[in-house]
């Protein structure tokens, strides 16, 4: 069984490749650019762009599952329907789709609402998928590391609601097994939904307390000002994304990022261990940024 993982080249995507290829499956990893890319020995580098529909065409013959996995970017939902019905057209019955939690009720949200589009397509033609919902990543905070260590400040503004952040990690393993089971089974299996959190639900205030026991200083947190926040983000990301991503902190501040009660242990079912936790995320990045 041939797997194409999309976004291979990405945090999750190679992480899912390594996955994959651990596990003797045959993976096919799509890259813009295959002679730059570097895949575990056996990985097949495939060219292609999502944007690009021939391409897309030839990386998905004879292809019998797809990782579908696209960033954030301004024509997500072009790419990812677009793949979407490439897919059905080559025939393919076995999917995996990264989507996001509450990407069904934070439609004022752009790249939520777009990966909900996705998933009442998967919906609409019965397509026989897993989506997985992953939580904020704990990995978003390795940006903060400046104002962390040189203004003692954890400078995202989540709010006092709460947020259930997830690994990484533990977030590809699901979809690794995910995928692993669709290529195995003798049939197509029925459509799943897996929602994806950490272990803990955590405000601003708890996140800015453990850097301070991580890094054994007094550390504040991110504050409430969405304004100013989104204002110095449109000095380092496109200003549509510096709004997309002050629309979800807004919902963090209404709502939070919640999962089901009980999630913690379904995950633990799934993965075999417990979801990972922040504390242990922010330890272990930490000793990353120590001086040699």
């Amino acid at each position: 069984m041939k797997i194409l993982v999309t976004g291979s080249t990405g945090t999750i995507g190679g992480l899912v490749v390594r996955g994959l290829a651990a596990q003797g499956a045959q993976v096919h990893a799509l890259t813009r650019d295959p002679d730059k890319a570097v895949f575990p020995a056996g990985v097949t580098a495939v060219k292609g762009d999502m944007t690009d529909v021939p391409s897309m065409r030839a990386a998905l013959k004879e292809v019998d599952a797809l990782f579908l996995l696209n960033a954030v970017v301004a024509d997500e939902v072009t790419q990812a329907i677009g793949t979407l019905s490439l897919a059905r057209e080559a025939g393919i019955q076995r999917i995996v789709y990264l989507s996001v939690l509450n990407s069904d009720a934070y439609t004022d949200v752009p790249h939520f609402t777009g990966k909900y589009t996705v998933e009442r397509m998967i919906e609409q033609f019965d397509l026989p998928a897993t989506v997985l919902r992953p939580s904020y990543f704990m990995q978003n905070d390795a940006m903060l590391r400046d104002g962390l260590l040189k203004h003692g400040r954890y400078g995202m503004p989540i709010g006092d609601v709460g947020v259930a952040m997830a690994d990484v990690r533990d977030i590809a393993e699901i979809a690794v097994a995910s995928l692993l089971r669709r290529a195995r089974a003798q049939a197509p299996l029925p459509r799943e939904v897996i929602e994806i959190t950490g272990p803990d639900v955590l405000t601003g205030k708890d996140l800015a307390a453990i850097w301070s026991d991580v890094l054994g200083r007094p550390i504040t947190d991110g504050g409430t000002d969405l304004d100013a926040y989104e204002a110095f983000m449109a000095g380092v990301m496109p200003s549509w994304a510096a709004h997309d991503l002050r629309l979800v902190l807004g919902r963090f501040h209404a709502d939070g990022m919640l999962g089901k009660p009980g999630a913690a242990d379904v995950l633990t079912g799934l993965l075999g261990h417990a979801p990972r936790s922040y504390r242990d995320f922010a330890t272990e990045l930490a000793k990353t940024w120590q001086p040699a």
